[in-house]
């Protein structure tokens, strides 16, 4: 028997980490070829990572809601040894904290973001050093607490910086930025902290229980400064050191253990913040004193104001959001932010076009294999206006306008879950209606089974969404940015409309249906906006019904 070790997959060149979201097996469980082990998460979309081996799971590497870097050992599976011949082992199980030592060069070295990242070990002594003291239980991840351990940037000082990620998370970008504006005032608290700070000293462990008592300073007497002591360190200094209190230490593997310092200070003397301190393996560890029992929380009256001042009533049920639905929501936040939206509505006689579908939708699913909807009908008419106004197709950044070469069509798509998720499909405009109903059957499939690939929701320059589906007549969307426009597709229904006639104007029966346009007001006027719409609009009342399949 050998262990095969399950590296955390390339997911798209934009892709570098990747957070656990589900084990779907245990320790124990046999894993057939191809079968999923875990769900995981980016910014972009969840995906499943199947084992290209057969084999029993012995052991997971990382916990739900771990953020693992792409190329990382995530898992270990028993295998045969001729099924292990031409996969990386180690023989032994590795210790669970350093998971990423394990792969080898060969298999990471094309892996994107992973040559910005220090050896596993490297960053878990460096970080206690430059902790500054945070008591916050914010998340940052392995890249983050990386550049940091380079840059010399405290926990304290990660802490102060907003992050643009989400639920608020500190993002590689957010930290270079800091850094970039912040480099003085940085090398300059660097350098007050080392000048403060004492050489430590062994310290036997009867003084480490041994709290001395804060001496009494009169307001106008120079205050010493304090010095700050680590664990396992004498009370041989001239300035006296106060109460310290110590939290029970983490304890990793193989691996320096780090011991948590607060330093209280009697007043008038300046607050400091604590320091966490890395000990070598081995190192005797002190009593601890009991935490004191949290309280129970007091019983809430019937109705109380939320965070944002929503009253809550007894009856009332709170649900916390899911990450795509976070994710969701944040972006189309910072879209209604971001750009001015106008909305301009048409509508649409598409007779024509549903008595040809009606008629050849059997034909052509006998034919290619494909179900013949609406969608790739309007993608087809979408893709012909924006060649013929190219404007549309375009990103704002600042005060410079993206004019994009590729017509890439996203088409919102409704989850099991009530969430959405927007599949693209690239040079649309190259495409005809056989390659546009096969992309969009195979999209749409593969969104609502979870199965959709980080690239293949990414480089969108337009959108459609089909309100129609559930019966509404017509929306006003919400653009999906860096995008200026996007398309509501309406019900289709059958109304009395006025139509012309050599004989004159007649009154009857029709397939009717409204368009609305959203689009970027700092970019797309009214002119443009409504050419294209009546653009879309003539494509679509021109069809051929005699068109061959």
């Amino acid at each position: 028997m050998s262990n095969y070790q399950l590296l955390l997959p390339k997911m798209g060149e934009s892709v570098a980490e990747a957070t656990i979201i589900k084990w779907l097996k245990n320790p124990g469980d046999y894993i057939e070829a191809d079968e999923a082990i875990l769900e995981i998460a980016t910014d972009k979309v969840d995906s499943e990572v199947p084992s290209p081996v057969a084999g029993k799971l012995t052991e997971q590497l990382f916990k739900v809601d771990d953020v693992v870097q792409v190329g990382a050992v995530i898992a270990l599976i028993e295998v045969e040894e001729k099924a292990a011949v031409s996969t990386p082992s180690t023989g032994d199980v590795p210790p669970k904290t350093a998971p990423a030592l394990q792969a080898t060069p060969a298999q990471t070295q094309n892996i994107p973001g992973l040559s910005q990242l220090e050896n596993r070990e490297t960053v878990v002594q460096q970080q206690p050093l430059q902790a500054g003291g945070s008591q916050s239980d914010r998340f940052y991840s392995p890249l983050v607490k990386s550049i940091a351990a380079q840059e010399g940037v405290s926990l304290a000082i990660l802490d102060t910086i907003k992050g643009t990620g989400a639920e608020g998370r500190l993002t590689k970008e957010d930290l270079l930025n800091y850094l970039q504006n912040n480099t003085g005032k940085l090398q300059q608290s660097q350098a007050a902290a080392a000048s403060s700070q004492p050489v430590p000293q062994p310290q036997t462990q009867a003084s480490q229980q041994q709290a001395v008592q804060p001496q009494q300073t009169a307001p106008n007497q120079q205050v010493p400064p304090l010095q700050q002591q680590p664990y396992g360190m004498p009370l041989q200094q001239p300035q006296p050191v106060y109460q310290q209190a110590y939290m029970q230490p983490t304890v990793y593997q193989q691996a320096p253990y780090v011991v948590y310092q607060p330093i209280y200070a009697p007043p008038g003397y300046p607050q400091q913040p604590p320091l966490y301190y890395a000990m070598p393996p081995g190192y005797p560890q002190p009593l601890y004193p009991q935490q004191p029992e949290p309280q129970q929380p007091q019983a809430q009256p019937v109705a109380k104001p939320s965070g944002n001042g929503i009253s809550i009533g007894a009856d009332d049920e709170i649900i916390e959001m899911d990450r795509m639905r976070r994710l969701i929501a944040d972006h189309m936040v910072n879209s209604v932010q971001i750009a001015p939206h106008v909305t301009s509505f048409i509508e649409v006689d598409v007779t024509n076009m549903v008595q040809w579908r009606e008629k050849a939708k059997k034909q052509f699913e006998t034919k290619y294999g494909q179900k013949l909807t609406f969608t790739p009908i309007f993608i087809e008419a979408v893709a012909s206006a924006i060649k013929a106004m190219p404007m549309i197709n375009v990103s704002v950044s600042g005060t410079q306008i993206i004019k994009r070469k590729n017509i890439n069509i996203g088409m919102a798509t409704a989850l099991p879950t009530g969430n959405l998720i927007v599949p693209v499909i690239r040079n649309a405009d190259e495409k005809n209606l056989v390659t546009l109903a096969q992309s969009v059957n195979d999209l749409a499939d593969r969104a609502r089974k979870n199965k959709l690939q980080p690239d293949e929701i990414k480089d969108g320059t337009f959108t459609i969404t089909n309100v129609g589906t559930f019966g509404n007549v017509m929306g006003t969307p919400i653009i999906n940015q860096p995008q200026v426009a996007i398309m509501a597709l309406g019900a289709i229904k059958k109304k009395p409309a006025v139509i012309e006639t050599p004989n004159g104007d007649m009154i009857a029966i029709r397939h009717m249906m409204f368009l609305s346009l959203s689009y970027d007001h700092r970019v797309v006027d009214g002119s443009l906006g409504g050419s294209f719409i009546k653009k879309v609009t003539d494509y679509l009342e021109s069809w051929d019904s005699n068109r061959e399949v």
